[in-house]
């Protein structure tokens, strides 16, 4: 098991890492569609993801003022809809609000609440305010604080999402740690001097060899174990 020591705030990426998104789409759209065909559904989930990373790029670059989570969620509901013949208002309308009730991992609450009883424990998500706040209910997850990219105008990797983490940390950037199941998520958290670890989940982003990350774990019990030994290891600062 990797060691990291010197951590005193941790940060989490919350799509993918904490929930299953993927996984939530693909109920949501389900719903929406009445498919009986999972594969069917996974290539609309496909269509949704896609859009909404396109999107994304298109803001980072420049090439479209800033929108949230919820303005692309939107849109990406209707091309779902136009796809699948879907016609309900109402359903449409329940589609777009999907990224609301995405299910946490199986570990995600239990392991929160245990290291948040060690140290500062901040979510940073690229969801949009108010997705993020009902997405944290749904989940049960229970941050200290919940930081939305929607506050920098801007979506990560951008530096300044994880700048957003590292002024509410309040202490050196080498002192925070970034988790993530997304590789490119934790290069981004790097180059803002920030400590890295990976976990793994199913719909993640997994490490390439050049990658030099404080830790990989397979599992979030393995972080949680490894900075709580750590921290004891230590003592107290």
């Amino acid at each position: 098991m990797a060691e990291i020591r010197g951590i005193e705030v941790v940060v989490f990426d919350v799509l993918g890492t904490m929930v299953d998104e993927p996984g939530g789409l693909r109920t949501a759209v389900q719903e929406a569609t009445r498919l009986p065909d999972a594969v069917a559904a996974d290539e609309l989930v496909a269509l949704w993801q896609r859009h909404c990373e396109q999107e994304q790029e298109r803001i980072r670059r420049g090439l479209r003022p800033y929108a949230s989570t919820e303005v692309l969620d939107a849109e990406a509901a209707r091309l779902v809809a136009d796809r699948a013949g879907v016609t309900d208002p109402g359903a449409v309308a329940r589609l777009a609000t999907a990224g609301r009730r995405l299910p946490p991992w199986h570990d995600s609450a239990a392991g929160l609440e245990r290291l948040a009883r060690r140290f500062p424990v901040l979510g940073l998500s690229n969801a949009g305010r108010t997705a993020l706040l009902h997405l944290n209910a749904h989940a049960g997850l229970r941050w200290h604080q919940a930081l939305s990219a929607e506050a920098a105008l801007a979506y990560k990797p951008a530096p300044e999402v994880y700048r957003l983490a590292l002024d509410s940390a309040g202490c050196p950037p080498e002192r925070v740690l970034m988790v993530a199941a997304h590789a490119w998520d934790l290069r981004g958290a790097q180059a803002a001097g920030m400590r890295t670890a990976y976990v793994h989940r199913p719909a993640g982003d997994p490490p390439t060899d050049s990658d030099d990350f404080d830790g990989r774990f397979g599992e979030l019990g393995e972080l949680i174990g490894a900075l709580t030994d750590s921290q004891v290891a230590s003592g107290p600062s």
